[in-house]
């Protein structure tokens, strides 16, 4: 028995194979012999055909490029199992540090895109257009968007998320509604948008698995911070689901993942370019997130204001950040041209009824009960309150949405770990927002709670959120940006 050693992962080696006995006749004469088999033969053995986990996490490492194959490779090895979690951590760490190309980030968004199922949505007549956020307090737009411009006839396929950390989910604001699906099958999100023009659904197991592993890796090894990561978590998913086009709302600000607008820019350029390189368009808009958006933040709450945003009311920082998304989004879906006509035609969803009526018919679609968008106040709040004062005169000159956020999560509103339970009945009301005058002991918020003792230090949490000062501070506009290319 003779061995021979196997190629080593730089390359193919060449190895010597023992002799056979020398034919007389110095030519084939028997079975299995040819001319010259008394020399020694050699054997080449290719190569690999991927470099190992570790050449690559080196390479990444140091700050090298991988090729589109090979991220393709590790996708799918990772899915499989056959790349290791602390692997895929270490890369995961790498691309944090070292970054990667536009080439790069595009096939490593693709890659994860196809390691599940892209749904066909080829039989929905028109553009289709969906909007996601990156994340913020009180942030219910998804709520009133979505019924409203799919009124307009613009196709809407929304794959929602849930909350985690200070930031609030869509999947939980809806299932405050009793009775609301947010597990629909393909065959059935795929109904729903033909025969309704629009549904919001979970992220299954179908669609983009990578995306769903990876993610809560990089939640507990400190790499969510990463622009080609988070390119290739929200494009993956978003490119599954059939759309055409998307408007992102990026949020900026101390209650948001990207706190400064330099990195909000570069989230921004990578997504559009990420998208073009899909064959997709993509707008971003750059939107404040340093107070809560609206002056809900809890779960049922949060669904109550979007339902009144459809009635034709609501705050005005929630009714404008719906329709400057909104406006993008009929614009890419082919309904409008200009901004103006775009956002009156939004507006007049909700005058004559339509954006109510689209609501009710997904509600009904997906198991819940449609009189809470007609009578929100059927939704169900906590009863108990604990007002937080104000401790002197003067205007409300910031509101730390983040220490807002929190003090929700610790009421019970939000989950630390995604396999917590929220409570939907508790809730935040903003009652005094930036630029508001107060006098000495007005409420500056009101807590909806189940225990009022255990509640106080959420309530402490909120008060030292508020500032007040002697002057009216300026109110920024509430879009910073926008970013097509």
């Amino acid at each position: 028995m003779h061995f021979v050693r196997a190629a080593s992962q730089d390359g193919a080696q060449k190895v010597r194979l023992p002799s056979e006995p020398k034919d007389p006749k110095g030519e084939g004469a028997g079975c299995g012999r040819s001319r010259g088999m008394n020399a020694k033969r050699r054997v080449t053995i290719p190569p690999p055909a991927y470099p190992s986990p570790p050449e690559l996490i080196r390479r990444k490492r140091e700050g090298g490029k991988l090729t589109e194959d090979e991220i393709r490779h590790w996708i799918r090895a990772y899915v499989d199992g056959s790349i290791a979690d602390y692997q895929m951590a270490a890369m995961a760490m790498a691309i944090f540090f070292q970054g990667m190309t536009p080439k790069e980030t595009a096939a490593l968004t693709m890659a994860m895109r196809d390691s599940g199922k892209v749904i066909d949505l080829s039989s929905v007549r028109g553009i289709k257009v969906d909007k996601h956020s990156t994340g913020g307090v009180g942030d219910k737009v998804s709520l009133c968007l979505a019924p409203m411009v799919a009124a307009c006839g613009v196709p809407v396929p929304m794959v929602a998320g849930r909350g985690l950390g200070h930031t609030g989910g869509t999947l939980d604001k809806l299932e405050a509604i009793p009775g609301f699906r947010c597990d629909l099958s393909t065959k059935q999100f795929v109904k729903q948008i033909r025969t309704i023009g629009c549904a919001i659904f979970g992220q299954t197991a179908e669609i983009a698995p990578a995306d769903r592993q990876l993610y809560a890796l990089r939640d507990v090894t400190g790499t969510i911070e990463s622009i080609p990561l988070i390119t290739g978590s929200i494009l993956s998913k978003k490119l599954a689901e059939g759309i055409d086009a998307l408007v992102l709302d990026l949020k900026v600000g101390q209650g948001a993942f990207m706190q400064t607008i330099e990195q909000a820019r570069e989230l921004a350029r990578s997504i559009v370019r990420t998208g073009k390189a899909a064959d997709k368009k993509v707008t971003v808009l750059l939107t404040r997130m340093d107070a809560p958006l609206g002056r809900a933040v809890g779960n049922a709450n949060e669904t109550r204001e979007a339902f009144e945003v459809l009635h034709g009311e609501g705050p005005e920082d929630l009714v404008e950040c719906t329709l400057a998304l909104g406006a993008e989004m009929l614009k890419l879906g082919g309904i409008e041209k200009s901004e103006s006509k775009a956002r009156a035609r939004l507006i007049e969803t909700t005058k004559d009824g339509s954006a109510v009526a689209l609501m009710q018919k997904l509600v009904k679609a997906q198991g819940g009960d449609p009189r809470v968008v007609a009578e929100p106040d059927r939704l169900e709040i906590a009863k108990k309150k604990v007002v937080v004062k104000a401790p002197k005169a003067g205007y409300v000159s910031a509101i730390d949405a983040r220490e807002v956020g929190l003090a929700g999560v610790d009421l019970g509103a939000g989950r630390t770990r995604s396999d917590q339970e929220v409570d939907h009945a508790v809730s935040i009301h903003i009652d005094a927002k930036p630029g508001e005058k107060v006098a000495a002991g007005d409420p500056l918020a009101t807590l909806f709670v189940h225990d009022a003792r255990k509640a106080k230090a959420a309530a402490d949490r909120v008060g030292a959120a508020f500032s007040v000062a002697s002057r009216r501070p300026k109110t920024p506009e509430l879009v910073i940006e926008t970013i097509r290319r």
